[in-house]
């Protein structure tokens, strides 16, 4: 029996952060491994983001990443998917931005996929909830 080889899951661009795994304990992003949650977008990283629990978040919270003009903010709940405050949805929704929830590992994948599309998207991965 002849096995397939692995499919690539996303195109690396020298000009676009990848992100290469998750892990319940890492996130490996364009051959850097995180051990914390961390913000992105296709062309920056923040190493620093300040990690809230879900239900905490406001829109405040995304003020580094909204200066980009995002259509799209993607927020990975850790293992599981969780859902965030209503506020927040309103928020996102006056500004004309979508804002996409779902666990992380699910996060990294939708991001690489919109960001090798070229979509203007940013992303937040939290390894815990």
């Amino acid at each position: 029996m002849v096995r397939d080889a692995p499919v690539k899951f996303s195109k690396e661009s020298v000009n676009s952060l990848v992100i290469q795994s998750v892990s319940a304990t890492a996130i490996r992003v364009s051959g850097e491994t995180y051990s914390h949650a961390i913000a992105l977008t296709p062309e920056q990283l923040i190493p620093d983001w300040q990690s809230r629990a879900i239900e905490e978040l406001s829109i405040d919270d995304f003020d580094s990443l909204l200066s980009g003009n995002p259509e799209l903010i993607i927020v990975g709940t850790g293992p599981n998917n969780l859902f965030p405050p209503r506020d927040l949805v309103f928020a996102f929704a006056r500004r004309g931005i979508g804002l996409e929830v779902m666990d992380t590992a699910a996060a990294a994948r939708t991001f690489n996929v919109l960001a090798g599309e070229g979509r203007r998207i940013a992303a937040v991965l939290n390894l815990e909830p």
